[in-house]
């Protein structure tokens, strides 16, 4: 999913260096995150999308599309780089309940109050900064509606450690308390990544971390399967007014 930086429209979302570059190898990483779908159970339980419009910001090639789509209203993909918009529309092609735009968390090709649940996974790293996404996905929420945020939790290793070796000015405790200032919710779930053999592995590594990283990554994963720690942030949009 491409990252967003969230301080000013002008600017614009930061390029996504895994998918952007190596969309064919982010797949393989897709299909191994999440393997026993604890986030979907998780984001089930916190942001009810059964039978509701869904806005899934930062899409990328619409790998999560389908999962809403079998039973949400409505899915809106949006995403804002243009390869990826292709992706996604030939991913959910046939499915008419599923729309991908192309747009940003800061700019969202939607009216107000039109969606229910806005979900952003791995979109949002570094909090500060994210104001102006936040705002724009309160403004597409009807009263009631969620905003999720789902994050890797670096504080859970070993993925963390590997994440923070590469961003050494990563602070996970200022992010939870950015987001818990905001009014976000938070709930932590570890979850199980799995991979089909040792170069799958090795290669989303590579596209996740630098070479020195990612080498030491390999070495220290002897098997096909790692825990990796994740953050969902939760924020409900006001009902109305309190009389």
């Amino acid at each position: 999913m491409s990252r967003f930086r969230g301080v000013g429209r002008a600017r614009g979302p930061i390029p996504s260096p895994n998918i952007w570059h190596w969309p064919h190898i982010y797949e393989v990483e897709n299909r191994a995150q999440d393997v026993d779908g604890v986030v979907f159970r998780a984001l089930a339980e916190v942001a009810d999308w059964h039978g509701r419009d869904v806005l899934d910001v930062g899409c990328g090639a619409g790998f999560h599309l389908p999962v809403f789509a079998e039973a949400a209203r409505s899915v809106v993909g949006v995403e804002p780089h243009p390869p990826l918009v292709a992706a996604a529309r030939e991913r959910v092609a046939g499915r008419a309940s599923v729309t991908v735009l192309e747009g940003s968390a800061e700019s969202v090709p939607l009216p107000d109050a039109s969606v229910d649940v806005v979900h952003a996974r791995t979109a949002y790293f570094f909090g500060p900064g994210c104001g102006p996404g936040i705002l724009e996905a309160m403004r597409v929420l009807r009263p009631g509606g969620v905003l999720a945020i789902v994050d890797l939790d670096a504080t859970v290793a070993p993925y963390g450690q590997w994440m923070r070796a590469d961003l050494p000015r990563y602070d996970p405790a200022a992010v939870e308390s950015f987001f818990a200032a905001q009014g976000f919710a938070m709930r932590r779930i570890r979850t199980r990544w799995e991979f089909e053999d040792r170069e799958a592995l090795r290669a989303v590594l590579g596209i996740e971390f630098t070479a020195r990283t990612a080498a030491r990554a390999f070495v220290e994963t002897p098997g096909l399967g790692l825990e990796v720690g994740y953050r969902i942030h939760t924020r409900s949009a006001p009902t109305g007014l309190i009389v």
